[in-house]
């Protein structure tokens, strides 16, 4: 077996573990909620389609959240520092809206 495919292997174990992790953690509820959210109620925030990264990068600081179990205030500073449409984005999930009240 190639370096590159063994290297590839170890790197997807690791992100089905630390997938599994976020799906098992602290914030599992609003991950989903965030990953259930449509096109169109995220297009009402994010009506340009490159900032479609906004979101995924919002969905990537919630799975970490989840994963490591980080506190709610960190996850809020995390979030404000995606910028103002990843807050906006966030109040779509109503557990995530409490942070910003």
């Amino acid at each position: 077996m190639s370096k590159k495919l063994d290297d590839f292997r170890k790197r997807v174990r690791r992100k089905i573990r630390e997938s599994r992790e976020a799906f098992e953690g602290k914030y599992k509820e609003e991950l989903e909620e965030l990953l259930g959210l449509s096109k169109s109620e995220i297009k009402q925030i994010l009506p340009d389609t490159a900032d479609m990264q906004i979101y995924e990068q919002l969905i990537a600081v919630v799975r970490e959240a989840s994963r490591i179990n980080l506190n709610q205030a960190e996850l809020k500073k995390n979030i404000e520092e995606l910028g103002k449409a990843a807050v906006e984005l966030s109040k779509k999930i109503p557990s995530l809206a409490k942070l910003f009240l």
